[in-house]
Formats: structure tokens, C-alpha cells, sequence
């Protein structure tokens, strides 16, 4: 079934993204300092003060609708999304390229309806680039003060596949072996979401991700590149699910256009 997401939503979450870099921006500009969580990964005053500005604009945006947030899930607050549509929230997706100021770290917010996402949100803010979808075909991004522009994935070109790969976790001889038998023509390294944007936006094809991640790290990207064209599967070509008991994910692939597609 097609859920239909109003326009208006989808630019209401935009906006929130964007409210959100802005006080990443102000930690980003004082030099971030991490901290260790349970989990040992990092975590900054970043992460906590735009998570702290997203959850209750979200809770009002649709009232009713939980919000699972990767800090307060952290802290043990885990909403019951049993049979519910909820928010997926990382405030900031790419810890490690924040602290190393490299630019490529995302604000990611998405909508989970049964379990897909629907509708998602990446921003960058330090590169000043936004994707969002809200459904089949609506794919967009936008750079700097500019408007929106449609984006889609593209099929694999003859002279091969270009990969896209995490430029600060994987495994790589698991991709390796995996791209053992696929034409390459070249691989990029990106950090956060904005892997899956490269392939909404036709600059790459495929992103395997061998290794631990959360529902909070892909939703939003899911949504933009499943409404480019494009899709998300685990190892063994199912799709990728959500609202997942520990909100983790397998290994996965996701994908431009596929040949038939």
C-alpha cells in the first residue's frame, strides 16, 4: 500500500533538519570534544543538543506518532512503536567525521510506516546539501540557498560500477569479496548518510555496508534513494526492514537502478 505524506510535512522536517545543523554548526565551529557511551561509541554535546531540539517538534508535527532517537535510546527511552507509524532520528550521523571536521556528517530524520520508511531527510549542514522524498519519484536536493531539484539513481554505466564505502567503519575484505565478481570503475569513500544521496543523486551505484548499523544510521537515506529508484536489501536480496526489536541492522546493500528496474 502507497502512503500518501503531504508536502507540507516533508518541508516541515526540512526545516527541522536544518534548525538542528544549526546548533551542530555552533559545537563544530568551537572544536567538538566526545565522549565514550555504553556501546563505546562516541557521542558529543552536538548529538545531545540537536536531538533536544528535534524531539519535541517532531511530537508536535504529528501528535501521537513516538519518536525512537538514537541518543535517549541510548539512555534506555524506548517508545513502544508495536503496530504504530514513528520517527527515526540520528541528530548527528557521522560522530567520527565530526570530530575529524571533515564535513561529511548528516542530520537524518525519517518516517517508518509498517516497516519502511516513508518519508526521510538528510542533511549535511558544514556542506550545506539536503536530500529528502517523501514517497515514490520525489526524490530531491538542494545545495546552499537553492531550491530543490529532482534527483534519480541511474543504472550501472558499461564501463562499470561506481562504489561508494564508508570512509570510516566496514570491513574490507568483506567487500572485497563482495565486489569480487561486479565490473568496478571506481570507489569513493563518504561518511553518513550521505552514502545513500550519492546514489539517489546518479554519482554512484552501489554502498555495501558490511558491519554494525542502526535503523536511526539508514531510514532517511533509505526513503530518498527508494523514492529515486533505487533500493536497500540485506545479503540475501530481501529488502531491508524496519521497527526491527533492537532497531539493528544486518549487512546490507543498497542500490541504484537495477537492470529491469
Amino acid at each position: 500500500m502507497t502512503v500518501r505524506i503531504e508536502e507540507e510535512l516533508l518541508n516541515d522536517v526540512v526545516a527541522l533538519c536544518e534548525r538542528a545543523g544549526a546548533v551542530i554548526l555552533e559545537h563544530y565551529a568551537r572544536g567538538p570534544v566526545a565522549r565514550t557511551k555504553a556501546d563505546r561509541t562516541p557521542v558529543t554535546d552536538a548529538d545531545e543538543a540537536a536531538e533536544a531540539v528535534i524531539i519535541p517538534i517532531l511530537e508536535s508535527l504529528i501528535p501521537g506518532v513516538p519518536v525512537v532517537a538514537e541518543e535517549a535510546v541510548a539512555r534506555g527511552s524506548i517508545p513502544d512503536v508495536a503496530n504504530r507509524r514513528f520517527w527515526l532520528v540520528d541528530p548527528l550521523d557521522g560522530t567520527r567525521e565530526f570530530l575529524g571536521q571533515s564535513g561529511e556528517f548528516t542530520v537524518n530524520i525519517a518516517l517508518v510506516e509498517g516497516d519502511m520508511p516513508v518519508l526521510g531527510v538528510v542533511h549535511a549542514p558544514a556542506l550545506a546539501l539536503t536530500f529528502a522524498a517523501r514517497g515514490p519519484k520525489t526524490a530531491a536536493r538542494k545545495e546552499g540557498g537553492g531550491a530543490f531539484r529532482p534527483i534519480a539513481a541511474r543504472a550501472v554505466p558499461r564501463e562499470g560500477a561506481v562504489v561508494v564505502a564508508s570512509r570510516s567503519h566496514g570491513d574490507p575484505k568483506a567487500l572485497q569479496r563482495f565486489l569480487s565478481d561486479i565490473k568496478v570503475a571506481a570507489t569513493k569513500r563518504a561518511g553518513s548518510a550521505l552514502k545513500f544521496g550519492l546514489i539517489a543523486s546518479g554519482e554512484a551505484d552501489i554502498y555495501p555496508r558490511f558491519g554494525r548499523t542502526m535503523e536511526w544510521d539508514t531510514a532517511a537515506g533509505h526513503a530518498v534513494l527508494s523514492a529515486a529508484g533505487g533500493s536497500v536489501e540485506t545479503m540475501d536480496g530481501r529488502p531491508l526492514r524496519y521497527r526491527k526489536r533492537d532497531f539493528a541492522n544486518p549487512d546490507f546493500v543498497a542500490w541504484g537502478k537495477r537492470e529491469g528496474g
